[in-house]
């Protein structure tokens, strides 16, 4: 249990860097747009002539500075698309397009309790009775301040239905919105009574969170040594972005009103003051008490380190000890990326990670003693501390004062290090045993013997798919198969070699029929084709050739003659079967007949005329085509629709009557990307006969696309139902095109 708990909370701290990637060049556009657009720095440097106000660089420099405010007022939303992608298994755009849906539908949910509450007012404005910056905008809508907790909230729900739902198989009444598409919809439905629920939960929550805060800045210089401690102790179990991401981006971290605004957090406080630093005297070191630290230990401290092991070395191992360790200093001086070194002396040394751990703690607690505000983006590297430090000016950062006590840090690192490597004979990099490599370790060492030994235990515990295994044989095995998609029906598959395909052990996997075009083989499978694309994916991306290539030709072989024979006999029977009715006379008549009208005005004709393999063969259903002269399409009858495909070229629909139909205009146009389709309906309304589902621009269709012809076809015909074509020729939209005969069984 403590293991899998252990396992999501790495997975959720790896989820968060996503969105904490973007931080630094927002920073670095917020930092480099206000440093060069404050009226003072301007007048103290004469720089009015080249960034002036009017001047091109300062136009150019204003809209940096707008960017990255842009960014991080929008952080939440940010996280949620972020952590939804991190924490997702699989279909990771659909994951992240779940999460931008759930994150505005909770909001929405909220700012409609608020009005309903009375909270907001009917002309937008805030009750008085309400607390201040208790509300705010998202993305503008008017809801409950949640900051960064909201964006997890939903990243993490979104991504547990994303993994629980993505191959979700419906009835086939409903097959279309299964697998990837059912997503969006129980986010959707999921989100909006959790936002609901937050309007409830979230004020006592929020209490909570300035209470959690409270044990960090209500017990002063202790607390942020305690902070510091925590931080760099969970470093090598990857759970550090769990700990302090609340304390940089929500009121854990402490609030303050800056330029009229309630601002949460001890980053986004910084880079508030940042914004309007003409009017601060000084930034505020209780704010950025949970990072100006980093600069100390990251700058001076960790090198001293790295000279230590340096000096340790074994003379004949010193220059490659030298090479490493340079450039790992100068990565973590550069841009505070220390686990090049820091896991190095965990691996081999764990003592000298403790003393790494008590004495990065300390200097945050120094950096807050000493009112030092230099703010940061990522990590302590040496370029925030120039844009956030040495630019801003002395007088608002203290800088200054991370020079000296930087020095004292460089020698405490250096001669407790050189002691305890000396001392204990740790085996740091240039004192490794003659038979084994120098090297810097990462955490991939640090994971690397647990994940030898998983791999056997996965592997031993790995189900076959037998769907997709044969699928990726029919198509000659993966090494044949160089991309996968779908449409509304049909898997679609780019081979390498077509001669490679077999289609007998393709239609043995259940699809009713295979269509051959140079090299992209189409699979019919019907609507439930996305859950059977997610499976081939995952299959796809999880075994290696030699786990089936070795008997592929022989199982194919097989499997194709084992299906030749049954289709063979089939054919057989049939033929047998329109015989003997044939020489007995035998001419039943329908118990019930429903007429299905056409979609359109044109020419109708038999299905077997489709210029689609696919259609004329009848693998997706049996009906009728219409090829169209007037660019509308109406409901065939009284019905509901039951999915409009993304490309917007094919509909599914369902008669009031109960027959199950597809009305796919033109032949290929999914290609067209929804070009020349304009829908007027959408999936779940119930339309009356003759009312347009769609209007059509037939010029563009038939120069771009092979043909308009339009396959109206009935997917679901039960075995005692037959197609009888009532109009072969000219008709118009509404007369009827055929008719669905059932039968006695």
């Amino acid at each position: 249990m403590k293991d899998k708990i252990f396992g999501v909370l790495q997975r959720v701290g790896r989820s968060f860097m996503l969105p904490i990637a973007i931080l630094p060049v927002a920073g670095l556009l917020l930092g480099l747009g206000s440093s060069f657009t404050n009226t003072t720095t301007i007048e103290t440097y004469g720089l009015q002539w080249l960034l002036g106000d009017k001047t091109i660089l300062h136009a150019l420099l204003v809209i940096m500075n707008a960017v990255g405010s842009a960014i991080f007022d929008n952080l939440p939303l940010i996280f949620a698309v972020g952590v939804a992608i991190g924490m997702a298994k699989k279909e990771k755009e659909v994951s992240a397009l779940s999460a931008v849906i759930a994150y505005f539908v909770m909001n929405v949910s909220i700012n409609a309790m608020l009005k309903i509450s009375g909270k907001i007012l009917a002309d937008g404005s805030i009750a008085k009775d309400v607390l201040d910056g208790t509300i705010t905008s998202v993305c503008g809508i008017q809801s409950l301040q949640m900051g960064v907790f909201g964006g997890i909230i939903v990243g993490l729900g979104v991504a547990a239905l994303h993994n629980r739902f993505y191959k979700i198989e419906l009835p086939n009444a409903l097959s279309f919105f299964g697998g990837t598409r059912f997503v969006p919809i129980i986010s959707t439905v999921v989100y909006l009574f959790v936002g609901i629920l937050m309007y409830f939960i979230w004020p006592t929550v929020q209490n909570g969170i300035y209470a959690l805060g409270g044990v960090v800045t209500g017990t002063g210089y202790f607390g942020t040594l305690l902070f510091g401690i925590i931080k760099r102790a969970l470093i090598p179990f990857g759970l550090h972005h769990v700990f302090y991401m609340p304390f940089w981006q929500t009121a854990v971290g402490g609030t303050m009103e800056v330029a009229g605004h309630m601002v949460e957090g001890g980053q986004n406080i910084f880079f508030a003051q940042l914004a309007d630093s003409a009017n601060i005297a000084h930034f505020s070191a209780d704010a950025t008490r949970y990072f100006s630290g980093e600069f100390i230990f990251m700058i001076f401290g960790l090198p001293g380190a790295a000279l230590a092991m340096y000096k340790c070395a074994k003379p004949e191992k010193k220059k490659q000890a030298g090479s490493l360790l340079l450039s790992a200093t100068l990565a973590c001086m550069f841009t505070g990326i220390t686990e090049p070194l820091e896991f190095s002396f965990l691996f081999v040394a764990p003592a000298l990670f403790a003393v790494q751990v008590v004495l990065a703690g300390s200097a945050y607690m120094i950096a807050h003693i000493l009112n030092i505000a230099v703010g940061l983006t990522f990590s302590g590297g040496l370029l925030d501390f120039f844009l956030f430090g040495i630019l801003q000016g002395n007088e608002k950062t203290s800088w200054l004062l991370v020079i000296p006590v930087g020095i004292v840090y460089f020698l405490l690192y250096y001669f407790i290090f050189s002691f305890l490597i000396k001392k204990f004979d740790f085996k740091t990099p240039g004192r490794e045993d003659d038979d084994t490599e120098t090297k810097l370790y990462t955490k991939a060492d640090v994971n690397a013997r647990k994940a030898a030994k998983d791999t056997k235990a996965f592997d031993d515990k790995a189900t076959v798919d037998e769907l997709s295994q044969t699928i990726s044989r029919g198509l000659g095995g993966k090494a044949n198969i160089s991309d996968v998609d779908c449409c509304a029906t049909r898997l679609r598959i780019t081979v390498i070699d077509p001669d490679k395909v077999n289609d007998a052990l393709l239609k043995s996997t259940g699809a009713s029929g295979v269509v051959h075009k140079g090299q992209g083989v189409q699979i019919i499978y019907g609507p439930r084709v996305t859950v059977i694309k997610s499976d081939l994916e995952d299959y796809l991306a999880s075994v290696t050739e030699e786990h089936f290539e070795d008997d592929a030709v022989e199982n194919n072989t097989a499997g194709a003659d084992e299906a030749k024979n049954e289709n063979a006999a089939s054919d057989k029977a049939q033929e047998s079967d329109v015989k003997a009715e044939k020489e007995a006379g035998d001419v039943k008549e329908p118990t019930s007949t429903v007429i299905i009208s056409s979609p359109m005005t044109g020419i109708a004709a038999d299905l077997s005329t489709a210029p689609d393999e696919a259609f004329a063969s009848k693998m997706m259903g049996d009906g009728a085509v219409v090829t169209p002269e007037e660019g509308v399409v109406v409901a065939p009858e009284d019905g509901t629709v039951l999915f409009v495909f993304d490309t917007k070229h094919a509909l599914g629909f369902t008669t009031d009557s109960g027959i199950g139909m597809i009305i796919h205009v033109g032949i290929d146009t999914v290609k067209l990307e929804g070009k020349g389709f304009d829908v007027q309906v959408e999936a779940g309304c119930h339309v009356n006969k003759g009312d347009v589902l769609m209007k059509l621009d037939l010029d563009y269709l038939k120069a771009n696309a092979p043909s308009v012809t339009t396959p109206v076809i009935c997917t679901e015909l039960k075995d005692n139902q037959k197609i009888r074509l009532i109009t072969d020729g000219p008709i118009k939209a509404g007369e009827p095109l055929y008719a669905v005969d059932t039968y006695e069984k």
